[in-house]
């Protein structure tokens, strides 16, 4: 119905249409003079649903729908009758808003118009905004681009909105959050001020170098500036995959031997029947993967074949594929029956599985585990009994919940580690388009290092500096910008 309804709403609209500037655009370039508006609240029914418009007619078209037809006080909410504009019909009565630019989320005249969420209504408010001249349906991300192109929002700030519309965890709302709030882009800012003093040194000894007045060690100071800029950006650039990790989700691997309890423990992780869960050993033939918010950080966790020898083709192949994916694994939850330590089964696991993995524990890039002891409920009363060479683990009953607070706490700790706390520390890099420029930022810094005439060091360092600009304000293609543009829905 809604796809419908816009469909109506952009025929009504007046004027010509002109065409994107290239197929697949998710927004009109800038200052082309249209007013825009969209439906910005979630589509279908609810109590209140929100419209706005941005663009130099936003007042004429406050103006066409509401009586009294004057302005109301700039950012204050006024009661008025919305009305059509042509026939002067009744379409609801609203709370309305006027941002007159340059104070306003886009930077241009904004009206917002807060109506009953009904379909009939929100229908008839858009289409009387099509009938007002000027005025036509915003497309996907409009209203955020006019924000970027007026200044309000630096490229890494559009980037967190669209991160935190998008948020699905407590961790990923608070690293959206501080990336909303500029703390990347004043972090980007910090290193090219850096730079931009090394440069200033550099060509003060380019014109000067003969002068005796010039400060004495100016190009040691320069030297020494980058040095330490060089092991700030290799400091986030060896920590971005967590960043990455944190806004797409770790990937977390259960694993084991047969009817140790993956498929039950994948079941209870994410609170829905995931898994075929059956005493019959090898019920798991190929990988099972659901996303789901572990902790309050984002996960994508895959239940696997049992590990043995394969009893068929089917059942090898589904073995073959979870070793597969245990390498691609950033955590490792590994199973075991707590009351089935001493079979040859589990035991095989300790020594192919958890001893080799956690023997790798040191390195902290390599691939991080927790040894669950899975079905507690069918221990002795007195207490486990378990072997004082078992590595660090934890007792868990799949069927009775016992131990999964203590389980989930692991998993917090360890998901902070892989992906990073948005809480604490430097601010994350979330994408691949910022580890890119740090990392050509980094490689000119390094031809500035093996520079053996002034002139070309001080081109590596603009070079440099041309990275981080284009990294934190755009400056790069229309294509790079529909890119991070196109993910946003319509009316943000």
């Amino acid at each position: 119905m809604w796809r419908g309804l816009w469909t109506l709403v952009a025929r009504a609209a007046r004027g010509p249409r002109r065409p994107c500037a290239r197929q697949g655009s998710g927004a009109r370039a800038p200052g082309s003079g249209a007013t825009i508006f969209a439906l910005s609240s979630g589509q279908g029914r609810c109590g209140i649903a929100v419209i706005r418009t941005s663009g130099p007619a936003s007042g004429h078209a406050l103006r066409s729908l509401t009586a009294p037809r004057e302005l109301p006080r700039a950012r204050s909410a006024s009661l008025r009758l919305l009305t059509d504009p042509r026939s002067g019909e009744p379409l609801d009565r609203a709370l309305v808003l006027w941002f007159p630019g340059p104070h306003s989320f886009t930077g241009e005249d904004c009206a917002e118009f807060h109506v009953h969420g009904g379909p009939a209504v929100v229908s008839g408010v858009l289409q009387a905004l099509g009938r007002v001249p000027g005025l036509r349906p915003a497309e996907a991300g409009e209203f955020t681009r006019r924000a970027f192109a007026h200044g309000k929002l630096s490229l890494t700030e559009v980037e967190g909105l669209a991160d935190l519309i998008h948020a699905e965890t407590e961790a990923q709302r608070r690293q959206a959050l501080r990336q909303l709030d500029g703390e990347l882009g004043q972090l980007c800012s910090g290193w090219a001020e850096t730079l931009t003093k090394a440069l200033a040194h550099v060509e003060a000894y380019i014109d000067f170098g003969e002068d005796d007045n010039l400060e004495e060690g100016i190009l040691e100071q320069a030297d020494s500036q980058v040095r330490e800029l060089e092991v700030a950006l290799d400091t986030h650039l060896r920590d971005a995959r967590r960043g990455q990790r944190l806004r797409s989700g770790a990937h977390v691997v259960v694993t084991g031997p047969p009817n140790a309890g993956k498929s039950s423990l994948v079941n209870l992780l994410s609170r829905k029947p995931v898994s075929i869960v059956s005493p019959e050993p090898g019920t798991t033939r190929d990988v099972l993967e659901t996303p789901v918010d572990l902790a309050g950080f984002p996960a994508l966790l895959s239940d696997t074949a049992g590990l043995r020898e394969g009893q068929g083709p089917v059942e090898q192949e589904g073995v073959r594929r979870a070793r597969e994916r245990l390498e691609q694994a950033d955590l490792i939850l590994a199973v075991l029956d707590a009351s089935d330590l001493a079979s040859p089964s589990s035991c095989n696991f300790l020594d192919t599985v958890v001893t080799p993995a956690i023997a790798r524990s040191p390195n902290g890039n390599s691939q991080r585990l927790l040894l669950v002891l899975n079905k507690s409920d069918l221990l002795p009363p007195g207490g486990p009994d378990l072997s004082p060479e078992l590595p660090p683990h934890l007792l868990l009953s799949c069927l009775t919940g016992a131990g999964l607070d203590g389980l989930l706490e692991a998993l917090r700790k360890e998901l902070a580690a892989v992906c990073g706390d948005p809480s604490t520390g430097p601010p994350l890099l979330t994408r691949a388009r910022h580890q890119h420029h740090l990392q050509a930022c980094l490689d000119a810094l390094g031809h500035y290092r093996r520079a053996t005439d002034v002139a070309l060091a001080a081109e590596a360092l603009r070079v440099a500096r041309g990275h981080l600009a284009r990294l934190h304000g755009g400056g790069g293609t229309e294509e790079i910008l529909d890119i991070i543009f196109r993910d946003f829905c319509v009316g943000k």
